[in-house]
């Protein structure tokens, strides 16, 4: 068993009956869902909202029942992976693209678990370069002012066209190696008209479970 599959196995033991529950995107979170799956399949009752295209097909081909975010008064909890994690526990998240979802599942939920393997975890945040979604209109102005400031902004790639969010956005990632202030940065990215969400996650996570070899680290945000 890899370290993905022990933390996301893990993060199924906070789900109890009756639940809604957060579904987020990647390769972690993506046995999180399967051992979910397994739970309704033993007649645990839950309904999950998804975070993306990937994970509706994910769930709904498990027998998952999801419903709409705007169908529930809150979400229970979320299980969601990351793409790095400091010591206090702030995150980025988009690297597969999911960010602007995956931001408003995570601060519409009572608890927020991230899953993750152990090269995750970091001192500071930024040697993973930090998503931010962009509004086609204008996208070329917000390039220009991120460079501007020398934030080395890269637009995200398909093959040789521009990446497409669900949303139908395009994703700039910023090339910063090293953010001390996360939450200034942060404030600053969505103060720019054009700016739709960025992938720096800040103060809303409860538990980060780290896989570490054949066991789990669970962190508890103090």
């Amino acid at each position: 068993m890899n370290e993905k599959q022990v933390a996301g196995e893990k993060a199924v033991e906070f789900v109890r009956e009756g639940m809604v529950v957060g579904l987020g995107t990647g390769s972690t979170v993506y046995y999180s869902i399967r051992k979910i799956a397994e739970l309704v399949k033993d007649g645990m009752k839950i309904k999950g909202v998804s975070t993306s295209k990937q994970t509706t097909k994910l769930a709904s081909s498990l027998g998952i029942e999801l419903v709409s975010i705007n169908d529930v008064e809150e979400i229970d909890l979320t299980i969601d992976g990351a793409d790095e994690v400091d010591q206090h526990l702030n995150g980025i998240k988009g690297g597969g693209g999911a960010l602007f979802f995956e931001k408003i599942v995570a601060y519409s939920s009572a608890k927020v678990i991230w899953v993750v393997d152990s090269t995750k975890m970091v001192q500071k945040l930024g040697k993973y370069p930090i998503p931010v979604e962009v509004s086609p209109f204008g996208h070329r102005q917000v390039y220009r002012k991120l460079r501007s400031q020398g934030l080395n902004p890269v637009f995200r790639l398909n093959d040789a066209e521009l990446f497409r969010t669900d949303c139908d956005n395009y994703i700039v990632d910023l090339h910063l190696e090293q953010i001390d202030n996360p939450n200034e940065l942060g404030t600053w990215l969505k103060g720019i008209p054009g700016v739709i969400e960025h992938g720096l996650f800040i103060e809303c996570v409860e538990y980060v479970i780290v896989g570490r070899g054949d066991s789990a680290e669970v962190i508890k945000h103090i």
